[in-house]
């Protein structure tokens, strides 16, 4: 048995071995020891860059992504203030180089699976700290973790834990609620099968672990404290997500009723704060106030009109309107923004807005166009993978949505460990089709 534990745990190319135990390493200590875990991932790209650069270069993915690195740094050097601009690059460029990495060391459904059980251990500590810091008044400073947690929440009453904001947080548990779902949907699925007398659940096999029962009552509790998470980062965005989410794997599993649950949830939420009042009443005698308000902002009736989304986004295509070709320059619009409104803010709370605005249309276009690349073949891998490997990539697809959606109303480019996440999913997707030979 343990001969066949170790073989799972290797990687199948002698060469990228190394590299394979750095990113596990790195990815496991992460969200806690950032810096100490961004040396273990930082070590497993670099390193398969190095073995695999034929290979990435001859890829026209790759060779996309050197050209988005070359009008990137032209916008740079277009822009007002080139020093800033030139340093927002490197929320960029390094994670190009990452993505290049691990998509060519991550290239098997048994590593997907390996990553998302990671993320699901790792996940725990990181929401029993926000409830600390929540319920408890936990609090540091000057950590030697390389994060700050402060007392109620950052924004108050909105849980933050390890992460700077509530919204990142949120960013964070959504990726690794989507994927503990699918570990446990697996799970259950193992269990019904034992149930029905199958005697080869219990080896090991292409990567699956054969857990007993405790794996399904661990990934529970991962789910269900994930799914509290969320709603305590009071975000809606992520609410939206995490719905959709549950309906997404409810549909893909073929069952109804839960289907009808979801769209009932949904819609009683919608009605409760968008309807006209008459109808919204009735709802909200069932549906909490600390969701329908949330959404129809009536609990923050007083928000400035500069702090309004559709404010930001209406002024981000404005400046993208202005300078179409090489835009303002990285990192310009919070400068730009607060001299014509007074107020600073660090984004303008759309990716796609905020990359024309600042970076032109043609390299946004590309950057967009490169990823929906990644998506389509993706796509068109499920269609090939092996039944019992679908659930687990199809997990991944829905990350990368989530991804997508996520960004359409923030924007998780300047965290630095929600950025890294973010590039590991896009990467193990690559990867798979990389794979595939799609």
């Amino acid at each position: 048995m343990a001969k066949n534990i170790w073989s799972f745990l290797r990687h199948p190319n002698p060469k990228l071995r190394f590299c394979w135990y750095c990113l596990q390493l790195g990815l496991f200590i992460f969200p806690l020891f950032p810096a100490l875990g961004a040396v273990g991932l930082f070590l497993s790209s670099l390193i398969t860059c190095v073995r695999q650069h034929r290979k990435i270069i001859q890829n026209p993915l790759y060779k996309g992504f050197i050209l988005l690195s070359l009008l990137l740094v032209i916008t740079a050097g277009f822009a007002a203030d080139k020093t800033t601009a030139f340093l927002g690059l490197f929320n960029l460029l390094p994670f190009f180089l990452l993505f290049a990495g691990w998509s060519h060391l991550i290239q098997t459904m048994w590593q997907l699976q390996r990553i998302s059980w990671i993320l699901a251990i790792n996940s725990l500590p990181v929401v029993i700290i926000g409830i600390g810091q929540l319920f408890l008044g936990w609090s540091s400073s000057n950590s030697i973790f390389g994060w700050t947690l402060i007392p109620g929440g950052n924004p108050p009453e909105r849980m933050a834990s390890v992460f700077m904001y509530a919204n990142t947080l949120a960013g964070y548990l959504v990726i690794v609620f989507i994927l503990s779902l699918a570990l446990w949907l697996q799970e259950w699925r193992k269990l019904r099968t034992r149930r029905q007398g199958d005697g080869e659940m219990g080896r090991w096999r292409d990567g699956e672990t054969g857990f007993s029962s405790s794996a399904f009552i661990f990934l529970t509790f991962a789910v269900i404290i994930n799914f509290a998470g969320l709603i305590l980062t009071n975000s809606r965005n992520a609410w939206v997500i995490a719905l959709v989410a549950c309906l997404a794997y409810a549909v893909y599993q073929k069952w109804r009723s839960l289907v009808a649950i979801f769209v009932t949830i949904a819609t009683s939420i919608f009605l409760a704060a968008f309807a006209p009042p008459t109808i919204a009443q009735l709802f909200r005698k069932v549906v909490p106030a600390f969701f329908w308000a949330r959404f129809n902002d009536q609990l923050h009736a007083d928000r400035p009109v500069a702090l309004m989304r559709t404010t930001q986004w209406n002024f981000a295509w404005s400046l993208t309107m202005q300078r179409p070709w090489t835009g303002w320059g990285l990192r310009s619009f919070s400068d730009i923004y607060q001299a014509k409104m007074n107020l600073w803010l660090g984004h303008p709370h759309n990716l796609f807005l905020m990359l024309s605005a600042e970076t032109g249309l043609p390299a946004t276009l590309l950057f967009y166009g490169l990823l929906s690349w990644v998506l389509i073949k993706g796509v068109r891998s499920l269609q090939i993978i092996p039944k019992e490997d679908k659930l687990i990539f199809f997990s991944y697809l829905l990350v990368f949505a989530a991804w997508i959606v996520f960004n359409t109303v923030d924007v998780t480019l300047f965290d630095f460990r929600l950025n890294t996440f973010s590039w590991l999913m896009l990467s193990a997707v690559a990867g798979i089709n990389h794979n595939k030979s799609l």
